[in-house]
C-alpha cells in the first residue's frame, strides 16, 4: 500500500533533494506543494495525505513580519486543516538552531514548533521537529543563505570570496544525511510511536573554520593542475567534494591531462593522493618495451585496457624470469612486488594501450627506482 506524502517547499534546496528521493520510490505517493501553488491546493492535498513533510517558509523576506506570516502563519494553517480532517496526518516540521535564538527568525520558528506540539496534542497524530543547522549539497542556492554554497559556487565560476572571520567555527550538516533522516520518518511503522510531539535526533555535523572551509574547496579547484585528489575517507570532505563538483558549468565538467611523449609513446598522470598513490595511463608502439626497473618500497598494478603485452619480472637476486601474458580483451590486474625488476613490452600490432596505479605520488626527491635490465 502506497503512502501519501506532502512535501511543503518542494522547489526549495532540502525539498528538491528530498522529492528527488521519494519519486524513486514505488511506496511513495508524492504531492508537491510550493509557492507556485493556491491556498486551495494545499487544503484539497491534504485531505489525502498521511504524512506531511513541512518545509517551506521564510529565510530572507523584506519585512521582518514576513517571517511570521511565512513560516508561524503557515503551519497554523497546515495544522488547523490537518485538525478538520477525518485523518490527521503526521507532520515532519523542518525547524532551525535558530529557534533557540532571540532574533525575528528564531523567534517565527519556534512559534511553529510550538504550533506543531499544540497539533499533536489536539488531534493524537505523530508531530517530530527537526533543528536543522548548517546544511550543505547539491542544488543549494548560492549568494543567499549558504556559505558553502556561495563558496563552492564562486571558487568553482573563478569569483572572490570574502571571509570577515576565518578562525569562525560552524557545524555542516550534510543534504543526504537530512534527506535519509527524513525519508525514514515517513516510511516509520513503529505503530508504538505513530502518536505524540518529539524533536528528532540531532543529524551528524562537521564542525569547521571557514578559512579550513574556503581553503578546502579551493584545493578541489587546484586539484585539476596538481592532480593531488583529497582524502575521501573523511566523510565531509567526500560530500564537499561531490557538492563543489555540482556547482560546475557543463562546459567545464571536462579537463585535459598533461601528456609527455617520447619515441616510445607516451603517457599521462591522471590522479594521485598522499594516502592512495597516483593513477596514469600511457600509449606504447609496437615492439617498445617500458620499465627494466625495481623498487624497494613502492608497489604498482599494470592493467592492458587495448592491445596485447608480455610483463616480465625477474627477482634482483635470481636469474629467474617470470613472464604473464595480457591483452585488453581480459582486463587482466598484474601486481608488481618490490624487489623485482621488472618491464611491459607491446607484443601486438597495434599501439598498447596500459593504466598503471601506484602505491606512493613521484617524488623526484625519493624515486625509489633504480635500473636493472630483467
Amino acid at each position: 500500500m502506497k503512502r501519501s506524502v506532502l512535501v511543503t517547499g518542494s522547489n526549495g534546496f532540502v525539498g528538491k533533494n528530498l522529492c528527488s528521493a521519494l519519486r524513486a520510490m514505488e511506496r511513495v505517493q508524492l504531492f508537491e506543494f510550493d509557492t507556485a501553488n493556491s491556498p486551495d491546493d494545499l487544503e484539497r492535498i491534504l485531505s489525502d495525505a498521511d504524512v506531511v513533510v513541512h518545509l517551506a517558509g521564510v529565510n530572507r523576506p523584506k519585512n521582518e513580519q514576513e517571517f511570521m506570516t511565512g513560516n508561524a502563519g503557515l503551519t497554523e494553517s497546515i495544522c488547523s486543516l490537518l485538525i478538520r480532517s477525518d485523518k490527521p496526518a503526521k507532520i515532519v516540521l523542518a525547524s532551525s538552531i535558530q529557534a533557540e535564538s532571540d532574533n525575528p527568525y528564531g523567534q517565527s520558528k519556534l512559534q511553529a514548533e510550538e504550533t506543531i506540539r499544540e497539533y499533536a496534542e489536539n488531534s493524537g497524530a505523530k508531530a517530530v521537529v527537526y533543528r536543522f543547522k548548517n546544511l550543505f549539497g547539491k542544488w543549494c542556492r548560492p549568494n543567499y543563505n549558504s556559505v558553502t554554497a556561495t563558496f563552492c559556487h564562486n571558487i568553482a565560476h573563478g569569483l572572490p570570496i570574502s571571509i570577515s572571520d576565518p578562525s569562525k567555527v560552524i557545524e555542516l550538516t550534510y543534504i543526504d544525511d537530512v534527506v535519509n533522516a527524513l525519508v525514514r520518518e515517513i516510511m516509520d511503522d513503529d505503530t508504538k510511536a505513530q502518536q505524540g510531539f518529539s524533536f528528532a535526533p540531532e543529524l551528524t555535523g562537521y564542525p569547521i573554520s571557514l578559512g579550513e572551509l574556503a581553503d578546502l574547496i579551493t584545493s578541489f579547484r587546484k586539484s585539476r593542475e596538481t592532480l593531488e585528489m583529497p582524502g575521501f575517507d573523511c566523510s565531509l570532505i567526500k560530500a564537499l567534494y561531490a557538492t563543489y563538483l555540482s556547482y560546475l558549468e557543463g562546459g567545464d565538467f571536462a579537463y585535459p591531462l598533461t601528456i609527455r611523449s617520447d619515441e616510445r609513446g607516451c603517457l599521462a598522470e591522471m590522479m594521485k593522493s598522499r594516502t592512495f598513490g597516483q593513477i596514469f595511463v600511457s600509449r606504447t608502439k609496437p615492439g617498445i618495451t617500458r620499465g627494466n626497473h625495481y623498487h624497494h618500497t613502492k608497489t604498482e598494478k599494470f592493467m592492458v585496457v587495448e592491445g596485447e603485452a608480455v610483463i616480465r619480472f625477474r627477482r634482483i637476486d635470481s636469474d629467474e624470469i617470470i613472464e604473464h601474458r595480457v591483452s585488453g580483451q581480459e582486463f587482466k590486474v598484474v601486481d608488481i612486488p618490490p624487489g623485482y625488476t621488472h618491464h611491459i613490452t607491446n607484443t601486438g600490432q597495434g599501439e598498447l594501450v596500459t593504466l598503471f596505479w601506484a602505491s606512493e605520488m613521484f617524488n623526484p626527491e625519493k624515486l625509489d627506482t633504480y635500473f636493472m635490465t630483467v
